[in-house]
């Protein structure tokens, strides 16, 4: 009999990353339906989506970051949220606040919590760098705990709970930089570069005219939780555990860091970048049916799971040298390692 219900576990777990695969390229179908271009950006941001993980999106406006995020939420029939941030936002208006009610029936006034956008399953939240710390706080603590605490109770945020915040690169008056430690709160940073001459004929030729494409839901929420959690039990080989952590702690100055990372590293990757490049190879794995990660499903992830990790120094900046461009030289470093 234990044989019997571990093999049907087994079988169970092969039909989901079956489904896995399914999901993901139907999501991508349904996404470039609406969005030109952006491949990569595509797939990380579906990476992210099955390991449970928050996104930053970094580029200039106008390149669809909103409406990538809109689409993403309604190709996965989930409820969505926006939340513009401004300099005047205070942390009630992201999380909710307390009113006071009279009950008509004995006259006596209660008080009654109104629910703010950050009960939603995929929140937007727009220009997070323009709001003060405070503000940022209230969601950065509500993306860790996945809860929201008024009055001394607590309200459980509906799961799955997503938070893909936007910033833009170039315009920094006014604004409030996001702390390394908050940073470190999102799984992966996304860059959004221009579209190629092509695909942006193709988006003026899209947005220009009468028809818009349709996004139809192909997963939902309850499926993506137990997808969710199949990427938690794919097993990753010690080896690639050892791998991960080797990356993560290369880029630390010491007697462990990368070439590289000794003469432009600052500040390295902490111990969360080693737990989010493990699950990051696993989602990555899941999204196209496979069983077990590989060592390029680490490399795959790196870029985006290290790129806001890392702190260069002054001789980084006489350089020329951004974090990408150490990262693509640690991967090529990584390559002989055993």
């Amino acid at each position: 009999m234990p044989n019997t219900e571990g093999a049907t576990i087994i079988d169970r777990d092969l039909e989901l990353l079956e489904r896995a695969a399914e999901v993901s390229e139907a999501m991508r179908a349904q996404v470039e339906r609406r969005i030109v271009g952006q491949h990569e950006v595509i797939d990380e941001l579906l990476t992210a989506l099955l390991a449970n993980g928050h996104v930053l999106l970094v580029g200039v406006p106008g390149l669809a970051k909103t409406l990538l995020v809109q689409t993403v939420a309604d190709a996965m029939d989930l409820e969505f949220s926006r939340i513009q941030f401004t300099p005047d936002l205070m942390p009630t208006d992201i999380t909710g606040t307390e009113v006071i009610e009279e009950d008509r029936t004995t006259g006596r006034r209660v008080f009654r919590f109104v629910k703010g956008p950050i009960f939603a399953n995929i929140v937007l939240a727009d220009e997070i760098n323009r709001t003060p710390p405070k503000t940022q706080a209230a969601l950065l603590e509500a993306m860790q705990e996945r809860a929201v605490t008024a009055a001394g109770d607590t309200y459980v945020l509906p799961p799955p709970f997503f938070v893909l915040a936007t910033q833009n690169p170039i315009e920094q008056e006014g604004t409030y930089p996001l702390p390394e430690a908050q940073l470190d709160r999102f799984m992966l940073e996304l860059p959004i570069d221009y579209p190629s001459k092509s695909e942006e004929e193709e988006v003026a030729m899209r947005t220009t005219g009468e028809d818009q494409p349709e996004v139809h839901g192909v997963v939902t929420a309850a499926e993506l939780i137990e997808l969710q959690r199949l990427v938690r039990r794919i097993p990753a080989p010690p080896s690639l555990v050892s791998f991960a952590v080797h990356l993560a702690r290369a880029t630390r100055p010491g007697s462990e860091a990368a070439r590289v990372a000794s003469k432009y590293v600052a500040w390295g990757a902490g111990p969360r970048a080693s737990q989010f490049l493990v699950l990051g190879a696993k989602a990555r794995a899941a999204s196209r049916g496979a069983a077990i990660p590989s060592y390029d499903d680490v490399r795959a992830v790196a870029p985006a799971v290290l790129a806001h990790r890392l702190v260069l120094n002054f001789e980084a900046e006489a350089d020329g040298r951004g974090t990408r461009d150490i990262i693509r030289e640690l991967l090529e470093e990584s390559q002989g390692w055993s």
